[in-house]
């Protein structure tokens, strides 16, 4: 049975030692800027962690791992509860510009700082028999997270401008890392990502949960296996923007109290703080993010890269076929809708669409097709979705192969568990830099080609576009240095 490695690409990894943590060079850490009711009546945060050995039970200290998030919104809160359920893993540091407040995935629910410590906090202090606990801690300056050695890895789960500003600090500052998808917001991030990881021998895992769904490994299967034949297109479709812009004449907004707005602008621009440029609503602003394309592009075409076996390498011509894009002068800036066309150097081309309602990757054969979305698995013919591989067919990497169909906290606790592991281990995790690089890079590639509605060529090792300086010029942004907490 041929078994790949968890890149499927089958080679050799490099070396994972650890290299030694560097010494800290600012202040001390513990700017203490949250509070919480859940500490035994106290409105401070606690002192550094000292954990009892009641907590950890079987996990002393020489075997967890500690962790910090910096995010806790949408994507950053769930994150830390899946986190939270590993009994080998404590939560020691919490990290956000915001203390509090709604108008994240929705207007009405709370996160932020402090209400992620409540959740941690409370978490701890069930499984202690006095039912109090103090020992998460909480700032929001990341750098001071990166000083402490007792930490041992990060998750990053914030806006896409600062993926790689952070991973790389992390990298360098001797922190294993979580990185959520996307994983870059332009291509230059992806390749000094990749750089800082290998030079400092870290491990990064690509948030990217799907990958951990059995069904989108077994989609996968049955097409590098040929069971549909010889694949030749793949449909990939993605939603539709799920959030209103204010448009054009949009006035700024006094900075909310609680939220370091220049912390969280960061390397981006300097422009006037207005509510929909922030939160969840940042995936609308070309200076942060690159729309649904980035956001759910980052799904569906990591799919269609893990079937068409070419998660390490990426096309050889884009195309954009068709785009539609706010009014001049709105506060959002990336495509409405949008439609463009990917061609590999094997012939085969991927199709990507706005369609509602999230995201779907079907691969066309030229003896049937296999579709995964969201709700499942559909093939053709039907026999395919209930296959049984024979011996000698390729087996794509599981992180749980006991798991045959999973509801997505399942899979989703798969996913962190795969990283946890090679943490330990120092193998290389499921989906690493280089796998999330490239399929963020396609993402990248579509939003360059509705913009420049041309054909181009693209060179996927030089990652270049041959004789383009108008199209080279979109692989990268500037990146302010002066930023700084507010």
């Amino acid at each position: 049975m041929a078994i790949c490695s968890r890149d499927q690409s089958c080679s050799q990894s490099p070396d994972r030692t650890p290299p030694k943590p560097p010494n800290a060079s600012r202040r001390g850490f513990l700017k203490r800027v949250a509070t919480t009711a859940a500490v035994a009546g106290s409105s401070m945060i606690g002192a550094p962690l000292i954990v009892p050995r009641t907590v950890l039970g079987a996990n002393a200290p020489s075997n967890r791992i500690n962790l910090a998030v910096i995010g806790l919104g949408t994507r950053g809160l769930p994150d830390m509860k899946v986190f939270l359920n590993n009994e080998d893993v404590q939560v020691v540091a919490l990290c956000d510009v915001n203390r509090a407040s709604a108008g994240y995935r929705d207007e009405t629910t709370v996160m932020g700082l402090e209400p992620a410590l409540k959740v941690a906090t409370d978490h701890y202090a069930a499984r202690q028999r006095s039912g109090s606990f103090q020992g998460v801690d909480a700032t929001g300056d990341f750098r001071e997270i990166l000083e402490r050695k007792d930490i041992d890895a990060v998750a990053v789960v914030v806006p896409d401008h600062w993926h790689a500003v952070m991973t790389i600090m992390a990298a360098e500052a001797g922190k294993d890392i979580f990185c959520q998808k996307p994983l870059t917001l332009t291509i230059q991030d992806g390749q000094e990502m990749i750089r800082a990881v290998r030079k400092n021998r870290r491990i990064l895992q690509t948030g990217s949960q799907w990958r951990s769904n059995a069904r989108v490994r077994h989609a996968c299967e049955l097409v590098r296996n040929g069971y549909i034949g010889q694949l030749q297109t793949i449909r990939t479709t993605i939603s539709l923007n799920n959030k209103k812009d204010p448009g054009p004449g949009w006035q700024p907004m006094p900075v909310p109290a609680g939220f370091d707005y220049p912390m969280w602008l960061g390397p981006a621009p300097k422009v006037p703080y207005h509510i929909d440029r922030c939160i969840y609503k940042f995936r609308f602003n070309l200076d942060y993010s690159g729309g649904q394309i980035t956001n759910i592009g980052a799904h569906a075409l990591d799919i269609a890269q893990w079937g068409n076996g070419t998660e390490r390498t990426g096309p050889v011509e884009v195309e954009g076929l068709a785009a539609t894009w706010p009014p001049e002068g709105s506060l959002f800036t990336t495509a409405l809708t949008s439609s463009f066309r990917l061609k590999y150097a094997n012939g085969v081309e991927l199709i990507c669409e706005s369609i509602p309602p999230f995201f779907s990757t079907r691969f066309e054969g030229t003896e049937g097709w296999v579709e995964f979305t969201s709700k499942g698995l559909k093939t053709s013919p039907e026999s395919l979705a209930t296959l049984t591989l024979k011996p000698n067919d390729i087996r794509l990497f599981a992180p749980n192969p006991s798991r045959t169909v999973a509801k997505p906290g399942d899979f989703y606790a798969d996913h962190v568990r795969n990283f946890l592991d090679c943490v330990k281990s120092r193998e290389e995790p499921f989906e690493p830099v280089e796998v999330g690089h490239r399929t963020a890079s396609l993402c990248h590639l579509g939003n360059i080609a509705i913009k420049r509605m041309k054909r181009l060529t693209w060179d996927p090792e030089a990652e270049q576009f041959p004789g383009d300086p108008a199209a080279n010029a979109m692989r990268s942004r500037p990146r302010r240095t002066d930023w700084k907490a507010g």
